[in-house]
């Protein structure tokens, strides 16, 4: 057996990821407002790319040779008095336009701001009548009250922070809780629907005793546990369980918080004309790409630096391939979102009763991709349906077949559970297994563990926390 070093040919085919391939399968599972970003930042790093001017602009520059076609007047200076004391700056008189936009502005033009929770509670503490010492101590507490209303510190480690006593605290703290909402600067749970109960005047003795030692088992809907320890009837205790719903366990969620409004963009708008589907690749907000003239004309040169050329090419191809990734995004969400309205249109129409059972395979092959890039083309992108606006991934959910057949997908059969425990007998409840037999008669097999799970994801309680006495 010889044994040594050889060279060899061999020929195979492999795929490379190059950084223009890397860059569009980045572009393609952006959304809009990302993509807009992306966009702004390839414009700070290549020179070569510059936005396209609207042609709203156009007539705007189409002025200018009117005004430099005025002739001098008679004392011989060629000056546009005009344009000079265009500018309010000037010893001149204003210009009246000027005058006009700032007239435009009224209190219609700023945005307005619910107050904060922070903010509403020091508000109060201003108007409360107490001493230097307790605001002090009470605007500690204010401080250290999370966005539900909660305290999150213990009196006794605030104490020894500011150096007082644990009975100042309390002073300052009850002085806190007596403020609006009702239930604000609470420690726990208990606390937070014992302030509410006191703030209503409600006098009732079984609610605060098991606000204060059942309150776990209520929860848990063990009615007759409850029942045997208090003696008391079960509809007693459904009484104090309805009275307690009515209370908020969050009081300080009613008021806005800084940056907590979060507006989707849908990337796909479908308009319904005619009864038919207009599709409208929502990227108006990613600006029009051009490539500017002026660095191409550096390559036509015969003369000049090769690394300057080399540079403007490298740019030049960069740009290029960007634009064209770009619409190549387009495009690509087009057919997709094309495809989701043909194979989903019972849905579109009617409701999630009729949403179909789909996957990534199905629209790849008719829309002639694949799988991985339907998958980047409906990541974390939303579309905006007479259904409202959902995620494209939504379109996309497993399913079961009928008696007949027909497949059902899973959002459709969670659709049917909600409706089956509202039209329960709330004395009599269904448990999962009589749901599952329901299903079963419609001609849906489906097992007791699928409609717990479901059920689970819809946040339906069990049947112990849906019964009433």
């Amino acid at each position: 057996m010889r044994m040594g070093y050889g060279l060899n040919i061999i020929q195979t085919q492999k795929l490379i990821m190059t950084p223009e391939l890397r860059q569009a399968i980045t572009i393609l599972q952006l959304s809009s407002l990302e993509l807009e970003s992306y966009v702004e930042q390839q414009l700070e790093e290549n020179p070569l790319l510059e936005i396209k001017e609207e042609e709203a602009e156009q007539p705007a520059v189409e002025k200018k040779p009117v005004v430099e076609e005025e002739k001098p007047g008679d004392n011989g200076y060629d000056i546009d008095w005009q344009d000079y004391f265009h500018d309010s700056s000037d010893l001149g008189l204003p210009h009246s336009e000027i005058r006009t936009e700032k007239n435009d502005y009224s209190y219609e033009h700023f945005a307005s701001r619910a107050p904060s929770l922070l903010e509403h509670l020091l508000s109060q503490l201003g108007m409360s009548i107490c001493t230097k010492k307790q605001q002090v101590i009470a605007e500690y507490i204010i401080g250290n009250i999370n966005h539900n209303g909660y305290l999150i510190y213990q009196v006794d480690n605030m104490a020894k922070q500011m150096g007082v006593t644990e009975d100042e605290v309390m002073e300052a703290l009850t002085l806190v809780q007596s403020f609006d909402p009702p239930g604000v600067g609470a420690r726990s749970l208990q606390e937070c629907l014992l302030l509410q109960l006191k703030f209503l005047n409600i006098s009732d003795p079984l609610a605060y005793d098991i606000v204060e030692k059942y309150l776990p088992d209520l929860a848990d809907g063990k009615y007759n546990r409850m029942c045997q320890q208090l003696g008391v009837s079960v509809l007693e205790i459904q009484r104090v369980a309805d009275l307690l719903k009515t209370l908020d366990p969050k009081p300080g969620r009613n008021f806005s918080g800084g940056n907590e409004n979060r507006y989707i963009v849908p990337d796909i708008v479908l308009n319904k004309v005619d009864n038919e589907y207009i599709i409208l690749v929502n990227d108006v907000y990613v600006p029009r790409l051009s490539i500017n003239k002026t660095y191409r004309a550096v390559l036509n040169q015969d003369k000049g630096d090769n690394k300057t050329k080399k540079y403007v090419e490298h740019k030049l191809n960069a740009a290029a391939w960007l634009i064209k990734s770009i619409e190549q995004r387009r495009m690509t969400l087009y057919k997709v979102a094309s495809c989701l309205v043909d194979l989903q249109r019972d849905y579109l129409d009617l409701g999630v009763k009729y949403l179909k059972p789909l996957n990534l395979k199905t629209v790849a092959d008719i829309v002639g991709l694949h799988e991985s890039t339907v998958s980047r083309a409906t990541s974390n992108k939303y579309i905006q349906t007479p259904q409202g606006v959902l995620e494209m991934k939504y379109f996309f959910s497993s399913g079961l077949t009928n008696a007949g057949g027909a497949a059902i997908s899973a959002e459709s059969i969670k659709k049917s559970v909600q409706e089956i425990v509202i039209d329960e007998d709330p004395s009599e409840p269904l448990n999962d297994q009589q749901i599952a037999d329901i299903f079963a008669r419609r001609g849906v097999k489906i097992s007791r563990r699928t409609v717990a799970k479901y059920r689970d994801e819809l946040n339906i309680p069990p049947i112990r926390k849906r019964k009433r006495y």
